[in-house]
């Protein structure tokens, strides 16, 4: 195992993470702590008018849930700080003088209304390549000063090669080599002294000493720019690994379409964290053919680059579903109950989960679940009743089927009777009495049981029963039989 591994994970604070760049994290994070490395979280702020109000904490939130940890960032610190890019102008700027001096970049002047009337003129002409045309680059000196003369306002711009390939080395996608050619004369340092994500991200990969970066594939068509880059400086590349694309079940792109992409809304929405951490680890990587459940711990021993698919992966929202399943049945009640009580509190108007913690005996409650939902949020709809303080429901359901309104009435106040006398909590000794009194009257149990389902919860349908009225208590249901018993009556059917 080696320590000199040192990734990062480089999010711009422009709004909630996605599940892609969460799952690129992911990936970065598994092979920190496969290889006994770092993992450092960088914030990629040089883009200010796309920042976010609370595009930093969400960051921090997004990966905190989840539970990947970083060893260095803004909040912790670290040798190679700070870990937010415009704290971090001086270091650029220094950078891109130092490109201009050797003649790896260049002033230009061009005016933003000049681009765009370039570029539009190049997609008229359907040109083979629509990009910046050079034409600052070869300014003579005098028509330079000039302009500096002027006070006209300028970027600097990468001298990329006029002739030749570049190249490099990806992990999943072998070896590539573009033209240069085909390569911009990009943009490093704006008018405002703000580098472009180009220049920034080669400065700081460097002075972090980040040995391999893992990346979305979408800045495959960049890499070259950074080879140059790293050229022009003199300084050793690090590894590449373009991630492939997450798309949707119709292998579109994943967007809001395919439905929550958001890891907050994700959490929200009542997954688990360590379910939704196993299913991305999934998407686009593999251990083999058939192993799907991975704790933290396993995905992290098992972990490694080269299993990652050259394809992109698939993110499909009924199989974690599936998976998040697995987990809340593989919970502790008391666990799955201290995880239910946000969604009750949101649910049922309380102040906090801490109010319901203390009002409800959630392990209990848990149980009454656990085998019967897939999310979080699916909870209180199956157990409301345990909560109403009154019950709305037909009447006429508390009569079954070959059964009269007497008969009923008789069974709502022969089991009330039952339940004055016996626990609640002793199930097996109530459902002993409950059949005998169906023994009794010449009844079957279920007609028995269908009655008391509708008495004490209202519901047809509901998590098994014994348990829930032991949840409720002997006196929420003797009231509600009473309330049961009333209702039938007032049906004025012919009760001898």
């Amino acid at each position: 195992m080696t320590t000199d591994v040192r990734v990062r994970f480089a999010p711009s604070p422009t709004g909630s993470p996605h599940v892609g760049n969460i799952r690129s994290a992911l990936f970065t994070w598994l092979y920190a702590r496969h290889t006994g490395g770092k993992f450092i979280l960088r914030v990629e702020d040089t883009d200010q008018k796309r920042e976010s109000a609370t595009g930093l904490q969400d960051i921090l939130d997004s990966l905190s849930w989840l539970g990947l940890n970083w060893d260095e960032g803004p909040d912790v610190g670290g040798p190679y700080g700070p870990y937010i890019q415009s704290q971090r102008l001086e270091l650029y700027q220094k950078y891109a003088q130092q490109l201009l001096d050797s003649g790896h970049a260049y002033r230009c002047y061009c005016t933003p209304e000049r681009l765009t009337a370039l570029r539009q003129e190049q997609i008229k002409r359907k040109d083979s390549h629509v990009g910046y045309d050079r034409h600052c680059r070869f300014l003579s000196d005098a028509e330079r000063a000039e302009l500096e003369a002027s006070g006209a306002p300028s970027v600097i711009r990468l001298a990329v090669p006029l002739e030749g390939q570049t190249s490099f080395h990806d992990l999943i996608h072998g070896d590539i080599a573009i033209d240069n050619a085909l390569v911009d004369d990009q943009v490093l340092l704006k008018t405002d002294g703000f580098p472009t994500y180009h220049l920034a991200v080669v400065v700081d990969d460097h002075h972090m000493r980040i040995s391999h970066v893992t990346r979305g594939e979408e800045w495959l068509p960049s890499a070259p720019k950074h080879i140059l880059l790293y050229d022009a400086f003199g300084w050793t590349p690090p590894v590449f690994c373009h991630l492939p694309r997450v798309l949707g079940p119709d292998h579109k792109k994943l967007g809001k379409r395919h439905g929550a992409t958001s890891v907050l809304a994700f959490r929200d929405m009542g997954y688990l964290p360590e379910a939704l951490l196993n299913f991305l680890a999934l998407v686009g990587w593999s251990y083999d053919d058939q192993t799907e459940i991975f704790s933290r711990e396993e995905l992290i021993r098992v972990f490694s680059l080269d299993k990652i698919s050259a394809g992109p992966g698939v993110f499909n929202h009924e199989k974690l579903d599936w998976m998040n399943g697995v987990y809340i049945r593989a919970l502790d009640p008391a666990d799955l109950g201290d995880r239910l009580a946000p969604f009750l509190a949101r649910d049922l108007g309380l102040t906090s989960a801490d109010e319901v913690r203390q009002r409800y005996d959630l392990t209990a409650i848990a149980g009454l679940v656990q085998e019967r939902i897939l999310r979080l949020t699916e909870a209180t709809a199956k157990i409301d009743f345990l909560f109403a303080d009154k019950l709305d429901y037909d009447p006429a359901l508390l009569i079954p089927k070959k059964l009269d309104a007497a008969t009923a009435l008789s069974v709502l106040r022969r089991v009330r009777a039952i339940l004055q006398q016996r626990s609640m909590a002793d199930e097996a000794a109530l459902e002993a009495d409950l059949r005998g009194l169906a023994d009794e009257l010449g009844v079957k149990a279920g007609a028995i049981f269908g009655i008391l389902r509708i008495a004490v919860t209202g519901q047809t349908v509901t998590p098994p029963l014994l348990p829930s009225m032991a949840v409720l208590g002997q006196d929420a249901c003797v009231a509600r039989l009473d309330t049961a018993a009333r209702r039938l009556e007032a049906l004025n059917a012919p009760i001898d």
